[in-house]
């Protein structure tokens, strides 16, 4: 009984190389011996790198996504293309010996855009580069035609609402990040709304662009009008917006046949390499299977979903089997805010305590330079240690902060998550646009990438002990 009572308060002892700490049922260990024991996954993870990046499943990754890709194409929620992605995938992770694949049901939402334009008739005829914006209602059968204001900001929007009403808000704002800009666009719609405007058009969040608008969800409010919604390319925003400054009256024609129909059946799509010693506990990797309607959704989210069936399958490749459950879990609806991951929360969270980490690529698989966490410092540690052993392709780096809408409920709720960091520089190039293609990806940086998810997920997943929370 004193043997017992001297482990439970061991188990609030600060983290300290020289103090023994304790998780689960195992026994305390000091930081120096986990070191030892990661250490000593050296082989093992030269191994992974070996055969991704230099043998025989060199460029698998871009080569199953090129098929995959050119052969479904973009898979918006709730599309039959969507469907067939998903029945794709569950053939082909079949096929590729994994076990327990299975399709767990959710709901998703159901928005098509229809035929839409917009046209700008004064002071010259031009037809305008644009793309409805998710959720968006229609116009009217025959189209707005109604004069434009153009402002930089929701602040210049307030000041001059009196201007804004029965027009279309033209938002020509600048672009700082993606993260302050996107603001625009899922919000952009309600704010001109407000003011009494008939509709709103939003510079593409983009910090380049060759004429390409790019789309994205948006919100709408209760008791706020809603009123039709699209991006259109920086070209455009600027081209009015330095006729508005010159006093040049603008008119312009929007017609957009959106439709929002009720939830639609979709699946999250799962695999695993069912642990050795500890199956009921789960190191997760995941990417999300949907996309937006143009492009082919090669980059956002194809090469996140790829690379997390790579790892498993760079795993089962080498005859390896971790002790914990290592599950790859390709997301449906995360471009409508994570809906199927949502879903997917609800139904396992009664077992959050057996997931040790939960980790999403979902910001592009260009060059990656290490891993984004979020989690307990002494986690962080440990998580140093793992990407130590990713010196032989440098990419070594812990981040603070994971970034993933799909493995966001987790984490809110204590489980330590992991988000692959790559070059982001020109992620915002395509992202949303129909750009969007196998044309953006490079399969030398596949391979590094899928080296690392397969690393950090294996490694983890056979420590002796869960990462503490």
């Amino acid at each position: 009984m004193k043997h017992l009572l001297l482990i439970c308060l061991e188990a609030f002892l600060p983290w300290d190389t020289g103090k023994p700490v304790r998780r689960g049922l195992s026994y305390p260990r000091t930081f120096e011996a986990i070191k030892k024991e990661i250490a000593g996954y050296r082989d093992v993870a030269k191994a992974i790198i070996d055969l991704a990046v230099h043998g025989k499943a060199q460029n698998r990754s871009y080569e199953r996504l090129a098929v995959f890709a050119d052969t479904i194409g973009p898979r918006l929620s709730g599309s039959t293309n969507l469907e067939a992605g998903i029945k794709y995938m569950f053939s082909a992770l079949q096929e590729d010996r994994l076990e327990n694949v299975h399709l767990e049901p959710v709901t998703v939402p159901h928005w098509e855009r229809g035929e839409e334009f917009a046209v700008m008739l004064q002071p010259r005829n031009h037809s305008i580069a644009m793309l409805g914006l998710g959720s968006s209602v229609a116009t009217p059968p025959e189209g707005i035609v109604a004069e434009v204001i153009v402002v930089t900001s929701f602040d210049e929007l307030h000041r001059r609402a009196k201007e804004a009403k029965g027009k279309i808000v033209v938002y020509n704002e600048p672009f700082i990040s993606y993260g302050e800009t996107v603001r625009y666009r899922s919000q952009g719609a309600v704010e001109a709304a407000k003011v009494g405007a008939v509709a709103s058009l939003i510079r593409s969040v983009a910090a380049f662009s060759i004429h390409s608008p790019h789309t994205g969800w948006q919100s709408y409010q209760p008791a706020v009008p809603r009123i039709p919604t699209a991006c259109i390319s920086v070209e455009d925003a600027e081209m009015m917006a330095r006729m508005a400054l010159r006093g040049t009256k603008i008119m312009v024609h929007l017609k957009m046949g959106a439709k929002t129909y009720p939830d639609s059946p979709s699946f999250n799509t799962v695999a695993e390499i069912v642990g050795s010693k500890y199956p009921e506990q789960v190191v997760l990797v995941s990417g999300h299977l949907d996309s937006w309607d143009v492009g082919q959704g090669a980059m956002d989210d194809g090469g996140g979903a790829f690379i997390s069936w790579e790892a498993l399958s760079l795993v089962k490749d080498l005859g390896l089997r971790p002790k914990r459950t290592l599950r790859v879990v390709l997301w449906t609806g995360e471009e409508q805010g994570g809906t199927g991951a949502q879903q997917y929360y609800q139904l396992h969270k009664e077992n959050i305590s057996n997931f040790d980490i939960v980790m999403e690529s979902d910001a592009g698989t260009f060059r990656p330079s290490g891993l984004g966490f979020t989690g307990s410092a002494e986690a962080q540690d440990i998580m140093k240690e793992v990407m130590a052993l990713l010196q032989p392709i440098n990419v070594t780096a812990v981040y603070d902060g994971a970034d993933g809408t799909d493995i966001d409920y987790w984490m809110r709720n204590g489980v330590p998550g992991a988000s692959l960091y790559d070059d982001l520089s020109k992620y915002f190039w395509f992202h949303h646009s129909e750009g969007d293609t196998m044309t953006v990806q490079d399969p030398k940086e596949m391979n590094l990438c899928a080296a690392v998810w397969a690393v950090v997920s294996c490694v983890v997943a056979d420590m002796e002990e869960m990462l503490p929370r």
